[in-house]
């Protein structure tokens, strides 16, 4: 269902002052981006269906990590690819969260930042996976960086997968020992998290005041630990929620309301349960929120680790699949073509197939007689719904 109010549209109302309110040009550029997706700015193509003869114009999307309207199509690829990699064992579901004293230094050093939370999750993690007290194997993680809460504030989480056991040094794969109710003890996890982060971010930058590492040990760091998924296909729908998220989606934007220029949206208040409420911001503000989410340019925010790296999959994943009970992974050939076909399909006659007649740019439109066509087709399509109802 289409939004009835965009991202886009708030930043296409101050598209003038972008390049003032943005911290650097990265950030203004990647909001011209957005505010450009699926326009005329970007080009676009007609489609004709071999069946109907019906015209299809389409825009050009700006395929910005940060739009979002753009990322239902990367997300359904990246879980494709996941699909195929699965354990038939269960997985945990574990944050870790960065307490609001380090704001600041989040707004000045983001790429530090998030690259320290991503190496001291891992160490943490692998820590006490490696420990014979608690696993005695070598485990794996995919991290996912959020940025942002409800309400659009800084908020820097990871959210992990972590299988329920490890590879041991014989290669034999080892079970958790906790029966799925918890990965490892989550204070211990806490502590050593709090202490680990604190030492990478010393050694990584020197001229920290004292004053705030004081801040940060008078604070109870909680990592979050939710019950093992018991089924690998539980895990494919959570990545699913979380992969490719954005700040905020443009389904929660309620009303953008030029006259006092503000923009309202939906929120959970999890502070009181996850009680749905709403919150109106400056249209200014509401942009200044936006841009603090925006990536550091080429950081990756998707990660993996241990026998979920990369690396490791292409050596050892087979075998281990069919160690523990063979993952059948989704047929790559006819998922493609599955895939091509519903893209290719004609949406009015949903039998015919849409073939492309015509690629345009700004510069060069599509001519005038086409997009006539195409608005009396919508015309018609609407005399003959009233008629449907009637």
């Amino acid at each position: 269902m289409r939004a009835n109010y965009r991202v886009a549209d708030v930043i296409n109302i101050h598209k003038n002052n972008l390049d003032k309110w943005c911290a650097n040009s990265w950030k203004s550029r990647t909001l011209h981006a957005i505010r450009k997706c699926r326009t005329i700015a970007l080009g676009g193509h007609i489609d004709k269906c071999d069946c109907c003869n019906k015209l299809h114009l389409s825009y050009n999307s700006c395929r910005n990590r940060h739009c979002p309207t753009c990322q239902g199509h990367k997300r359904e690829q990246w879980i494709e690819k996941r699909s195929e990699e699965l354990l038939n064992i269960p997985y945990y579901h574990v944050v870790f969260t960065l307490p609001h004293e380090l704001n600041e230094l989040y707004l000045y050093e983001p790429k530090l930042v998030y690259s320290t939370l991503f190496e001291t999750a891992w160490q943490t993690l692998q820590g006490f996976a490696e420990n014979p007290a608690y696993l005695g194997a070598r485990t794996g993680m995919i991290a996912l960086l959020h940025t942002w809460g409800q309400n659009l504030q800084l908020h820097p989480h990871l959210h992990c997968i972590v299988p329920a056991g490890g590879v041991q040094e014989n290669g034999e794969w080892k079970m958790s020992k906790n029966k799925g109710n918890f990965l490892f003890p989550v204070k211990e996890i806490s502590q050593v998290f709090r202490a680990k982060f604190v030492a990478n971010l010393r050694k990584k930058k020197k001229d920290i005041p004292q004053i705030l590492y004081d801040s940060l040990f008078q604070k109870n760091w909680v990592v979050y630990a939710k019950k093992a998924f018991v089924k690998p296909k539980y895990v494919i729908e959570y990545l699913g929620r979380y992969s490719h998220k954005v700040a905020i989606s443009n389904h929660r934007i309620l009303g953008i309301h030029n006259k006092s220029n503000t923009v309202t949206f939906n929120l959970k208040n999890y502070k009181k349960g996850g009680r749905k409420e709403t919150l109106t911001l400056s249209q200014k503000e509401f942009i200044r929120r936006f841009t603090l989410h925006i990536l550091p340019k080429g950081f990756t925010r998707i990660r993996h680790y241990g026998i979920l790296s990369g690396t490791w999959k292409k050596k050892h994943l087979k075998a281990l699949q069919e160690k523990l009970g063979g993952q059948k992974g989704v047929n790559k050939e006819t998922k493609t073509v599955d895939n091509q076909s519903k893209h290719l399909q004609c949406p009015s006659c949903k039998k015919g197939t849409l073939h492309t007649i015509l690629i345009f740019t700004k510069i060069r439109p599509p001519p005038a007689y086409l997009l006539r066509q195409i608005k009396n087709q919508k015309q018609q399509k609407k005399i003959n719904k009233r008629i449907s109802n009637d």
